[in-house]
């Protein structure tokens, strides 16, 4: 049984039968990028991710989490299409501080930030996300030593999961945030006077394709901010509920339907308003702002036929591609969409597995796929690529030449 790839979930065309990415063929950005493998990212799609944003949540901030992707050009051109950034290492914090957002808006998320991590928080005059009591404890200590203040949210764990989501980052036992049961005791440290509370961060899980799960969560959220709101007279400038919208990438998946989403936002904002007052709301996207305008581009170095099975060996793999190979938090592994990219108009197509040049079996880039007849010197693309790809993956293992990245 064969696997049918998906057509490109990016905004590609085809032309003499060469896939155009960023208006340039295929061959033109394999010669642009001097090498394969690389990635590609076309500025055009991450625009028109941004722009349907603002056509259905007008009313929201929207911020990107550079963890997605954090190449620094990419999160140059980003930060003029935004409202903020958000980090979640110190090394992001230093790219996101070189860039013209303003101080403002950018936040600092992540368990078992470091004390170097916190003093450079503390010193730009960005907002802290606390994750942790001994955090904020740290954080005190810190203010005292320099003499200077901190603008703190705090990020809870709240009691409801998100259902449905790739991966959970809120409910039950976690090591992200605060449990809400906890926050008696936070609020007291929170009255030191170097301290100034800006807003909450609830944030639940993400690649969510569901739409009803999502509503349901930002439901949950508010219900349960405005019950902290009324129970501890909190006053808080900001609300960052996460993102979570998750993007095709399997056979089956199907794009998230925004809509209902925004419709919801707008009535629990309609609703609360009298407890939340000028809240900011922020969604804090990362794949779903960038993940559809990256593409991953090796070429067809050898191929071979294995007791019936015809393989394509390609100069890219895991070790570039660590999701594209299933082995970055699937558990039963499904094919990235894959295509030979100047073959595009080429309708008769043959089972292969597409793999890369490391002595493992874990190394596929596509198992029993539907491709075109490939040869060597064939480019193949893996779509989809644009989040958690270059950044995630263990460019050193086995010491091959790695990648070359381009916003085009």
């Amino acid at each position: 049984m064969t696997t049918k790839t998906h057509a490109p979930m990016t905004q590609f065309s085809n032309q003499n039968n060469e896939l155009l990415i960023a208006g340039k063929t295929a061959s033109q950005v394999v010669m642009i990028a001097g090498q394969t493998p690389c990635y590609v990212y076309d500025k055009a799609v991450i625009k028109s991710n941004v722009d349907r944003l603002r056509h259905f949540f007008p009313d929201i901030s929207i911020h990107y989490a550079i963890k997605a992707n954090p190449y620094a050009p990419l999160v140059c051109y980003l930060s003029d299409l935004v409202d903020g950034l958000d980090v979640a290492s110190g090394q992001e914090l230093a790219l996101a501080l070189g860039t013209s957002t303003d101080t403002n808006n950018l936040s600092f998320a992540g368990p078992g930030k470091s004390q170097q991590e916190i003093a450079m928080a503390i010193s730009s005059g960005i907002t802290l996300n606390v994750e942790s009591l001994t955090e904020l404890q740290r954080i005190i200590e810190l203010t005292e030593h320099t003499q200077s203040t901190a603008d703190i949210a705090l990020r809870l764990n709240p009691d409801f999961e998100l259902k449905s989501s790739g991966m959970k980052m809120g409910g039950g036992s976690q090591q992200f945030g605060i449990d809400v049961e906890q926050l008696g005791a936070v609020l007291e440290l929170l009255q030191h006077p170097r301290l100034t509370l800006r807003g909450l961060h609830i944030f639940t899980g993400s690649q969510n394709l569901r739409h009803e799960s999502i509503i349901s969560a930002h439901n949950n959220i508010f219900a349960l901010v405005k019950r902290l709101i009324e129970q501890y007279k909190l006053e808080i400038h900001h609300l960052n509920i996460g993102g979570g919208f998750g993007i095709p990438y399997f056979p089956g998946d199907t794009e998230l339907d925004l809509e209902p989403i925004a419709q919801n936002l707008n009535q629990l904002r309609q609703q609360h308003i009298q407890q939340f007052g000028d809240c900011e709301i922020i969604l804090e996207l990362g794949r779903y702002l960038v993940g559809n305008a990256g593409i991953y581009v090796c070429q067809v170095t050898d191929t071979k036929i294995s007791r019936g099975k015809r393989f394509l060996i390609t100069n890219g793999g895991l070790h570039h591609h660590l999701a594209a190979s299933g082995n970055f938090g699937q558990i039963i592994r499904k094919n990235y969409p894959l295509a030979v990219l100047n073959k595009m108009d080429v309708v008769e197509t043959e089972a292969v597995d597409v793999v890369g040049p490391l002595c493992t079996p874990l190394d596929i880039l596509g198992s029993n796929i539907e491709l075109p007849a490939a040869e060597i010197g064939d480019i193949i693309g893996v779509f989809q690529s644009g989040a958690y790809g270059f950044s995630a993956s263990p460019r050193d293992f086995l010491s091959h030449p790695h990648p070359v990245q381009l916003l085009l």
